[in-house]
């Protein structure tokens, strides 16, 4: 979706060796050098609505330090919280990538987790509900990554209108799907709000960050009519552009974009996002690197991104 491929920022060789019946524990897969998850835990004390009937199994595959999450139905979190001494109280929600079809972890997601516990910024990175897939069509083999450049993407033509870049706005499931990750990431922002106090975090100071599909997610956040602790009070999102019509409300929240000069559609709609942010007078900040497409960490956009967070108060030391 939003002419992403599906799976993680380095794109699954055709296939990867799955974990034969075995559910990977996240908390075990997404360990980063600075910090271990303080917890996992449901997203819901119940079963997540509208979804109650969906019975693929929970499926993670791990290849080449990649992992691709399967059939997620019930929404978990993992809360990464820095050392007491460096907190600045400020937090995101993380919204991984996979075209809503699946959620890519792995090396990139936990680079991303060690940069911003390293900076004293909370996460709660977000296993939110994707499309089911069943099972012959989850991949078993994994293969090595080819070796020199990978070939250019071609990318189709898609016009952007109202900074909708959604390459499939007819598909009645993904649409479905789209609003379960919307709400799923609605309830972390409220669950980050209530656990505040026991987690050192300022409420004023809780946004998100999407990658891929999960940008889209976040714009859905800002997009939907909701109460202000379903809400985000910053946004950021690394080449994932809105999967639905734009609409910037007077108190829409900072804006901060990331992307590669020729990826396609996504380009051009996180192009249109930050002009119509721009145009309703809210604050945006875009950067467009030229680098092969998918070819992006934290290493590489990181520095400026926690500058502009500085710049607007939202590392503005602990609560």
């Amino acid at each position: 979706m939003a002419g992403v491929r599906p799976g993680p920022r380095r794109p699954l060789a055709p296939g990867c060796v799955m974990a034969l019946g075995v559910v990977i524990a996240l908390a075990a897969a997404t360990s980063v050098r600075a910090s271990e998850p303080a917890l996992r835990r449901p997203l819901y004390d119940h079963p997540a609505i509208g979804s109650e009937g969906w019975r693929e199994p929970r499926t993670a595959v791990e290849c080449n330090g990649d992992i691709s999450v399967y059939n997620t139905h019930e929404p978990q979190l993992d809360v990464f919280l820095p050392e007491r001494k460096s907190a600045t109280g400020a937090a995101v929600v993380m919204l991984p990538g996979g075209g809503l079809r699946v959620l890519g972890l792995g090396v990139e997601s936990d680079a991303e987790v060690e940069a911003f516990v390293r900076h004293g910024v909370a996460v709660l990175r977000l296993e939110y509900r994707t499309a089911q897939t069943q099972a012959q069509g989850v991949p078993r083999v994994c293969r090595p990554r080819p070796a020199g450049a990978a070939p250019p993407v071609k990318f189709p033509k898609l016009q952007i209108r109202n900074g909708n870049a959604n390459p499939a706005p007819d598909d009645a499931e993904l649409n479905r799907v789209l609003g379960f990750a919307v709400a799923d990431a609605q309830e972390s922002f409220r669950l980050a709000r209530r656990m505040a106090g026991a987690w050192g975090l300022d409420p004023r100071r809780i946004g998100a960050i999407g990658t891929s599909a999960g940008g889209g997610v976040a714009f859905g956040t800002v997009m939907a009519d909701a109460p202000p602790d379903a809400k985000p009070t910053f946004v950021i999102s690394i080449f994932g552009p809105s999967l639905q019509d734009v609409a910037v409300k007077p108190d829409a929240p900072p804006l901060f974009l990331v992307t590669e000069a020729d990826h396609g559609p996504v380009t051009d709609g996180l192009l249109a996002a930050f002009s119509l942010w721009k145009d309703a007078g809210r604050p945006a900040e875009l950067h467009v690197f030229q680098v092969p497409v998918f070819s992006m960490t934290v290493e590489l956009w990181g520095g400026r991104l926690f500058d502009w967070m500085k710049a607007q108060g939202i590392l503005a030391g602990a609560p």
